[in-house]
């Protein structure tokens, strides 16, 4: 090839590029889930991925890569390639497990830095439910209960340091309680388990326990939020029962590897918009029990890295788990 030639090709690279952004997407776009099904971020992602599909006219699956708290499915998206055909769907947990990993001695496999904010589609606090057949009706008996009882009530989550696991070591802490704790891979396993009576209670998103304390399966008894949640009015905040500490939200946002070009973010952004406003979506949403809480831009990225700075203090309490 002649150097006319070289500078040519040189030349038309720029606008190639361009050409792909302004198409993008022209293939399916995979949507990684953290967590095996049924849990919050997956409960949210579906519908998500459905509301893109028809914006974008293309693919968009969820693929559910879970372990390790979501560690690996969040690492995975961290490194893919980042040409906005690989996305995920996180949960709060996503900024607390590189610091954990540091807490343990253990080098992390991503680093927030690695993942770039989207969207925020929900962010409510967590639930504490309980079996309906259980005597437990108020936090007051929960608390009693588990007095009584030290080491052995149980209570199921997503993993070490996951958003299922936090909020009741904050609990633990504040009130003196001595609690079992029983992980599994994700929040889905994290309910089946406390719906088949293998554990005693569970700290969930609202979501997928909302149609079983609906149906009557699930009891809730406490949230974590500031004020009292939309669909669990009746349900009082620990805060207002005498814990201030013990605030926790499971949100559930978008994220694309850090380095996307920033016209495919952009263009990821305005899709999410519309899936906001879609009225297939909404419907789904409040159906499910989860609240809309569209934040995108600088609103998602400044109350993403808010909660992150409290979420690495609460882990860094919290401690090593051996």
């Amino acid at each position: 090839m002649n150097r006319r030639s070289l500078i040519a090709g040189a030349t038309l690279l720029p606008f190639a590029a361009q050409a792909q952004t302004e198409g993008f997407p022209t293939r399916a776009v995979t949507m990684v889930v953290a967590f095996p099904p049924g849990g919050q971020a997956d409960v949210v992602g579906r519908p998500v991925a459905a509301a893109l599909e028809r914006i974008w006219r293309v693919a968009v699956p969820i693929v559910n890569r879970g372990g390790a708290a979501g560690a690996i499915g969040n690492a995975s998206v961290a490194r893919a390639a980042p040409d906005g055909y690989t996305l995920l769907m996180a949960l709060s947990s996503m900024a607390l497990l590189p610091e954990a990993a540091r807490v343990n001695g253990r080098e992390p496999t991503y680093t927030p830095e690695m993942l770039a904010p989207i969207a925020l589609f929900a962010a409510d606090p967590t639930v504490l439910v309980v079996p309906a057949s259980s005597p437990i009706r108020t936090i007051e008996d929960f608390i009693a209960e588990v007095k009584a009882r030290p080491g052995q009530v149980s209570y199921s989550s997503a993993g070490n340091y996951s958003a299922l696991h936090v909020p009741m070591a904050q609990l633990s802490q504040a009130a003196g309680l001595d609690m079992l704790h029983v992980p599994f891979q994700g929040g889905g396993p994290a309910l089946t388990a406390l719906l088949g009576g293998q554990v005693n209670c569970l700290a969930s998103g609202p979501g997928p326990v909302a149609p079983h304390v609906r149906n009557g399966t699930l009891r809730a008894i406490a949230t974590w939020g500031r004020t009292r949640l939309a669909g669990f009015e009746d349900v009082p905040t620990l805060i207002e029962k005498g814990f201030p500490d013990c605030e926790f939200y499971i949100w559930v946002g978008l994220f694309a590897p850090a380095g996307t070009p920033a016209p495919v973010i952009a263009r990821i952004r305005e899709a999410s918009r519309q899936v906001a406003e879609d009225a297939e979506f909404k419907r789904v949403m409040a159906a499910s029990g989860n609240t809309l809480d569209f934040r995108d831009g600088e609103a998602f990225a400044r109350f993403y890295n808010e909660d992150a700075a409290r979420l690495v203090r609460t882990v860094r309490a919290l401690g090593r788990i051996e």
